[in-house]
């Protein structure tokens, strides 16, 4: 092996020793503000590592940030509860909130709103199937088989937990391995969004007969209204006034750092509004990705590194090529906002799927019979999903769709807590629904990634 070798096998270990220098600092304890800043120095370094060795062999980025996630949520096992703290810490839970908003800011700004249109009415039936099949398979058949005697309202809250879905999970799939334009993954971000309505719905109505004991008709009711109205309402408004607003902005500073800060803003707001009627913070982003479309960004400048590749093509490309370089040239320019928005979500989205990683209780594991439910629970909860891609129609992949919606993540999670705050849930139960969250978000990136390359061959 020769020197050069030697140096690169060894390189992987130098943020280990970094690490290992900064044992005194564990030891000893920080205050606030130093701990967080560590933490989150920890959490960035161990993702870049893990993300690049989950691609290594054959697996999504969001596969290594979430096993990530995992063991250091599970540190605790081996006597290092340094990091106990991390889940429950306020900053680090708002900062891995930002980065699934950013996340489905970015996704939305990847998608055009006629493609997500074109596949309106299959992403509607394949959301509604997606939650009536689960809901009901949770808590008129798997709940009642493999958890007798339990309390009715405990079946209902199962139910509800088996219909949700993490579309940051699968949409991070997608976009990782550059297939947001697929129609399947279109129809699974359109029903993504009915699921998030539709959840929202069933979790109001379930609390209220835990609560009350009586379901309020108004409440459903309203609840559909704000989530139609904003969602059409923000769209054909933002819509309508987004060219002007770009065109204003852009003769006012037509740098990057404008379009930059409008991108930013217009998602957080939007995410705030959504939040504020009491949707998910996460459809509002991505309604805000939505709003712009690169007709209207004609305005600001050219990228910098556009332009001095533009003043060398007479010079040094064939005239027959230089057409080809310039279709290049602008779609580097019509996607400058994703560009510009790349580096905050390399900063804030890994720290959301770690945290969400962090969220597992892997001693969860050791009852057998807990595991036992657990897996009747995750046959359900992927039934019911699959089920639902095959209300995607003829001419799509059912199980792309089918995948696409499995994943319950930090969705199921929330659902499962609300239950457990209420009373409804007992421990064991909690956790086997837990297990279930595990497997379903794990099991989904592996497989979706090996049917997406099928798909291409």
């Amino acid at each position: 092996m020769s020197t050069g070798s030697k140096l690169a096998h060894w390189r992987i270990f130098y943020p280990l020793a970094l690490l290992a220098l900064a044992a005194p600092v564990f030891a000893a304890g920080s205050d606030v503000v130093g701990e967080n800043l560590l933490w989150l120095a920890i959490i960035l370094l161990a993702a870049r590592l893990f993300a690049p060795l989950a691609q290594k062999i054959g697996f999504p980025a969001v596969l290594g940030e979430l096993l990530l996630g995992v063991a250091l949520g599970n540190l605790g096992l081996l006597g290092i509860h340094y990091f106990d703290a991390i889940v429950k810490d306020p900053i680090i839970m708002f900062m891995a909130e930002l980065g699934v908003i950013i996340l489905l800011l970015q996704i939305g700004l990847e998608t055009r709103l006629g493609d997500l249109v074109s596949v309106g009415a299959r992403a509607s039936l394949v959301g509604t199937v997606g939650i009536a099949v689960p809901f009901a398979l949770g808590a008129f058949v798997a709940g009642p088989l493999v958890l007798p005697g339990m309390e009715f309202n405990a079946y209902l809250f199962l139910g509800a937990t088996l219909a949700a879905t993490s579309v940051g999970i699968t949409g991070r799939v997608f976009r990782d391995l550059g297939k947001l334009k697929m129609p399947e993954a279109q129809i699974v971000l359109g029903a993504a969004v009915i699921d998030d309505v539709l959840g929202l719905v069933i979790l109001a109505v379930v609390s209220s007969l835990v609560e009350a004991g009586t379901v309020s008709i108004g409440e459903v009711v309203l609840i559909i209204v704000k989530a139609v109205a904003f969602l059409g309402g923000s769209i054909a408004i933002g819509r309508a006034m987004a060219p002007h607003l770009l065109r204003w902005a852009s003769r006012l500073d037509s740098s990057h750092s404008m379009l930059f800060s409008l991108v930013l803003v217009v998602g957080l707001f939007m995410a705030w509004l959504a939040h504020a009627v009491g949707l998910a913070a996460i459809i509002g982003a991505f309604a805000a990705g939505l709003l712009f479309e690169p007709l209207f960004l004609r305005e600001f400048e050219t990228p910098k590194f556009v332009q001095d590749i533009e003043k060398l093509l007479p010079v040094a490309v064939d005239r027959e090529k230089q057409p080809d370089f310039k279709r290049v040239l602008e779609r580097h320019t019509r996607r400058q906002h994703e560009h510009l928005l790349e580096p905050i979500g390399y900063f804030f989205v890994p720290v959301f799927f770690v945290l969400t990683g962090m969220q597992v209780d892997l001693t969860a594991l050791a009852d057998p019979q807990a595991v036992a439910v657990a897996l009747a629970l995750t046959a359900a909860a992927i039934a019911g999903k699959l089920v639902a891609g095959f209300a995607a129609g003829k001419g799509r992949n059912p199980w792309l769709v089918g995948w696409g919606m499995v994943p319950r993540g930090e969705v199921g999670l929330i659902f499962a807590m609300v239950g457990k705050k209420l009373g409804v849930m007992s421990e064991a139960m909690f956790s086997e629904i837990v297990i279930m969250v595990i497997l379903t978000t794990l099991l989904t990136p592996p497989i979706l990634t090996m049917l997406l390359r099928r798909q291409k061959a």
